[in-house]
């Protein structure tokens, strides 16, 4: 079994990709004085950017029904939850580049509550990108909303409600955009959805949050946990009286300690969830399950191929609070694209996989039977599925293969390939975004600020078309933060990926560089359901 030091070099770039291009020049942020004028969702600019995008003519029509859903999650684990179509994940919608996508949102949900559909990745209009009130009014309950865009860039996204805390329900879907031009070579696809899960099992997302909201700061917490102003380090790690951290978890520590706020136990919230790899605090949410394509390890997804047939898994996490680190036992890994743009090529291992963010990876299978694993990246829980080519006894559900701690691989480490890569130009706008609060409070939010859906542009950063913008992502918390961006796709520093989602570690700076070319009003967001719930999102709008 590898060490942690094995890994040590490819940690050191997590977290601080381009850090070295702070200096490329003086840090910005949004305008000051009157109030700038913005680009609307149904401004001319949006549609004129809508007609520059290549269309096949042809239409993919959908009907997505949210709606109340009791499901079976496998080995006898039902869940009262809310789903598209019953069942989660929600029916795959596969089109090719240049499609048009008209997805008529049917609103079935119990108590009133309103909805709708962000899609996740894609650079797509900005009147239908799905974020109420800011691109929409949401559908109310009983009503109805029709989505329609064309998809231009091929690639792996998913789709899920960006109202309150509904993407920690059942309501999500894998979205594959093909490419008709496709280079890479492979015999069959998989697309595996990552998920943990609470919803209708201990309680809802919206209990989840009421508890957490809480904050540490008035619990006695004895010694079993420090507040937002402190956080294991991984010298902290190296010290823990011999425990086995080759996992990058702390194996035997995850299950909470009991925990009090004036004499109430804490039902949801995980204390002492750490890894190295997240440097640090790794969640806050104790979930009872942890799902792969709807099902827990006791009772998994099954896929079914051949030996020496090459597969493309396509590994979306859809989570809402925790960063999975996948492997297939007996296996490795090429990873071939990121949040859809493809990257050099880099076999591995094992891979994390932060909420938000997909990964495509090519497989070339051997003869057996195999557990792909999704570690609860130090939550000590695992979900699991199965690849069967041929005979063999059925893995436990609690299997760790060897591969989750060799060589691991996260976005940092990776480049953009050739032909995606942004031209080099220095950065007409450069906005310090500031990643700020913390457990005590849990305040989280972005400059200082927590964003107020109420007045969603009260503090827009401001970009202009044409420009080239860098966002240098500070994190000024101890919890790590998996920053999303509506709208477009940025650079990882110089030559990294191409991303819409990255990990920003605790304490360090990410610059990433993207071209305003998607006019319209785009939420800037971690996409921890909770820390967002929290107010950790801004707006990035285009001036007028």
């Amino acid at each position: 079994m590898n060490s942690i030091n094995r890994r040590s070099v490819l940690l050191a770039g997590l977290g601080v990709a381009g850090a070295g291009a702070l200096a490329a020049c003086s840090s910005g942020s949004g305008s000051s004085g009157a109030a700038p004028s913005l680009v609307s969702p149904d401004a001319a600019a949006v549609a004129a950017a809508e007609k520059k995008r290549k269309s096949t003519g042809r239409v993919e029509k959908v009907t997505l029904t949210a709606a109340r859903a009791t499901l079976d999650l496998g080995g006898g684990v039902m869940a009262n939850t809310w789903a598209f179509g019953g069942r989660t994940p929600g029916k795959e919608l596969r089109l090719s580049v240049g499609d048009t996508i008209a997805a008529e949102l049917s609103n079935q949900l119990p108590n009133k509550a309103t909805t709708s559909i962000h899609w996740h990745g894609l650079a797509l209009r900005g009147d239908m990108d799905g974020v109420p009130p800011v691109t929409q009014t949401a559908v109310r309950a009983g009503g109805n909303f029709t989505y329609r865009f064309i998809a231009d860039a091929p690639g792996t996204y998913f789709f899920h409600p960006h109202v309150g805390l509904q993407l920690d329900r059942g309501l999500h879907a894998p979205l594959i955009v093909e490419d008709p031009k496709e280079p890479l070579s492979y015999d069959d696809e998989w697309v595996v959805v990552l998920d943990d899960w609470v919803d209708g099992v201990t309680g809802t997302p919206d209990e989840v949050f009421a508890e957490l909201e809480q904050g540490m700061g008035h619990m006695d917490m004895g010694d079993s946990h420090m507040g937002s102003g402190s956080s294991l380090s991984s010298h902290d790690v190296g010290d823990m009286g011999g425990m086995d951290m080759s996992g990058g978890s702390m194996d035997g520590m995850s299950a909470s300690p009991s925990a009090s706020s004036h004499g109430t136990s804490m039902k949801f919230m995980l204390m002492s969830a750490d890894s190295e790899l997240l440097g640090g605090d790794a969640g806050d949410v104790r979930y009872p399950y942890h799902l792969v394509n709807g099902r827990v390890p006791a009772d998994p997804d099954v896929y079914t191929g051949k030996p020496g047939k090459r597969v493309r898994l396509r590994i979306i996490n859809a989570g809402g609070d925790t960063a999975y680190r996948v492997a297939l036992g007996g296996h490795k890994m090429t990873i071939t694209h990121t949040d859809g743009f493809p990257v050099r090529h880099q076999q591995v291992d094992a891979l994390l996989v932060g909420m938000g963010e997909r990964y495509d990876v090519l497989v070339t299978l051997t003869d057996g039977v195999f557990p792909l694993v999704a570690l609860a990246e130090g939550k000590n829980a695992t979900g699991m599925a199965l690849v069967r080519t041929g005979s063999g006894s059925t893995p436990k559900p609690t299997v760790r293969p060897a591969e989750l701690n060799g060589v691991i691989m996260t976005a940092a480490q990776l480049k953009a390939a050739d032909d995606v890569r942004l031209a080099p130009k220095k950065a007409d706008r450069v906005h310090r975004i500031e990643l700020t609060g913390g457990m005590d409070m849990y305040d989280w939010g972005i400059n200082g600020k927590r964003f107020d859906m109420n007045n969603p542009t009260a503090n827009p950063i401001v970009v202009e078309q044409g420009q080239r913008v860098r966002l240098d992502f500070v994190n000024k918390t101890t919890m790590w933060h998996p920053m999303h961006l509506h709208g477009h796709t940025y650079q990882l520093g110089t030559n990294g990926p191409r991303k819409d989602t990255t990990i920003v570690l605790p304490k360090k700076t990410v610059s990433v560089h993207f071209d305003a070319d998607n006019p319209g009003r785009w939420m800037l967001h971690c996409h921890n359901a909770y820390h967002q719930e929290s107010g950790m999102m801004a707006l990035v709008a285009y001036r007028a």
